[in-house]
């Protein structure tokens, strides 16, 4: 018993899969989909960086240009539907319990905020890469040597390993306590 697209102002591709993939309801995609195709100016199916660094909330936040880059894997230059889509379900509230394979679960969001900080991949938050997030986010708010000492007092207190850096497992264990199902998540994503 497949969705009735035939009710659907236009069709959105994949509707059913992404369904699956994301969890999201049939009117939430479908308004998505109509999110994607205004953030589309040229009509070209897919969206560029340009496109989404044009979201006023985006480039009013500090770590916007970093959510931006999270559309963008693997160094692709263009993001299509399916793909925003799945990166928006890591906003999706949290219902239940979730699996932990769910792309909304603690889990996955914990991966998604991780991978925010650690921008050369290498499994790790570095000093400099902690430094940098917590510039962008504090900015001018302290000096430099605040900022350091912050970063320094980051590190030692989540570092469990003594390499000084902070690993997934660590970077999990440092937020524990926080409600991220809640905080990573967007009402109008339920």
């Amino acid at each position: 018993m497949g969705v009735q697209q035939s009710f659907l102002p236009f069709p959105v591709p994949d509707l059913e899969e992404i369904m699956t993939e994301t969890g999201f309801s049939q009117a939430n995609v479908t308004r998505l989909y109509q999110r994607f195709q205004t953030l589309d100016k040229g009509e070209k199916g897919y969206l560029s960086k340009e496109d989404l660094e044009g979201i006023g909330e985006l480039a009013v936040n500090p770590i916007g240009d970093r959510i931006v880059n999270a559309f963008f894997q693997d160094g692709r230059e263009t993001t299509d539907f399916r793909t925003f889509v799945r990166v928006l379900a890591h906003f999706r509230p949290a219902e239940g319990t979730g699996g932990s394979e769910s792309v909304n679960s603690r889990l996955s969001k914990l991966k998604f905020a991780f991978q925010l900080y650690d921008q050369d991949k290498d499994g790790k938050i570095s000093r400099a890469e902690l430094l940098q997030v917590l510039r962008m986010m504090i900015g001018i708010q302290v000096t430099d040597e605040q900022l350091e000492s912050i970063t320094d007092r980051t590190i030692q207190e989540a570092d469990h390993d003594g390499d000084n850096a902070i690993s997934f497992e660590e970077f999990s264990k440092s937020v524990e306590k926080l409600n991220i199902e809640q905080k990573m998540s967007l009402r109008i994503l339920k």
